[in-house]
Formats: structure tokens, sequence, C-alpha cells
């Protein structure tokens, strides 16, 4: 599966975006299909976070390793487990004019390839989803 990009401008500053996102213990109340959410410190640098998605009655999880940068305005992640060959994915937050420009990038495929057949296409359109997701969220934290 090719590398997604997906932007969006929002009317708040980097720093509220860069702190939504990150604030990934709060994702199964807004991000779709997300579950459950748990995080832990990994070192002075970077999280554990294992999100639970479900899909139906179908429920899977994984772990990734995140790092925030808050000078750099820049949150990485890259999954540990779960049903991926790789999954890496960046967000970026970039002030612009009255507003920011929030860039979500993610490279992605599945290990077992039946799964990869029936559920990789359906993967990345839900991406956009889950942006949008963050942009309403946004709104209602920050308007």
């Amino acid at each position: 599966m090719p590398k997604l990009k997906f932007e969006r401008r929002v009317p708040y500053t980097p720093e509220q975006m860069l702190k939504l996102v990150a604030d990934m213990r709060t994702y199964p109340q807004f991000v779709p299909n997300c579950s459950n959410m748990e995080v832990q410190p990994a070192s002075d640098d970077a999280l554990l976070a294992r999100m639970t998605i479900r899909f139906g009655p179908v429920n899977q999880a994984y772990t990734s390793r995140v790092t925030v940068d808050e000078e750099e305005g820049t949150i990485t992640a890259h999954a540990l487990d779960g049903p991926f060959s790789h999954l890496d994915s960046c967000w970026s937050f970039r002030s612009e004019g009255e507003g920011t420009d929030v860039r979500f990038e993610i490279d992605f495929g599945f290990s077992n390839p039946l799964i990869a057949a029936v559920a990789e296409s359906a993967f990345a359109a839900k991406q956009d989803e889950i942006l949008d997701a963050f942009v309403a969220e946004a709104k209602r934290r920050y308007a």
C-alpha cells in the first residue's frame, strides 16, 4: 500500500492541535472505531500506546511507540506489533495565516495477505474519516 497523505487547514494554533493529537487517552471518545487506548511512558522522549480498534464484531489491538516533538510540531508513531507488517505515521502542525495546516501521513501494510486483501482499502479510506474526527474534536474543544 502506498504512503497516504491527508491535509486540513484549521482555525486553531499548532500548539492546540498538537495537544489534541497527543491526548491519546481520549481517542475512544471521538476517533472512529477506537474502542480502547492505553498509554504508558517508554522512555524520556517516547510513549507506548496500545490502541484497540473495532470493525463490526472484530477487535484488534496494536502497540505503537509514539514520539511527541513540541519544538518541531510533530507526532510520530511506529507500530511494534499487531496485524501490520509495518505502520508508520506522522502528524505535523504548521502555522499558516490565522490557523494551522495539519498534515497526517501514514504508511502501512498488513502482515497477513488475506487480511490485506479484505481490509487494506477500507483501512486506507478510514484515515480521511479519522482526520475529520480530529478536526471536529478541535472545534468542540477550542471554538
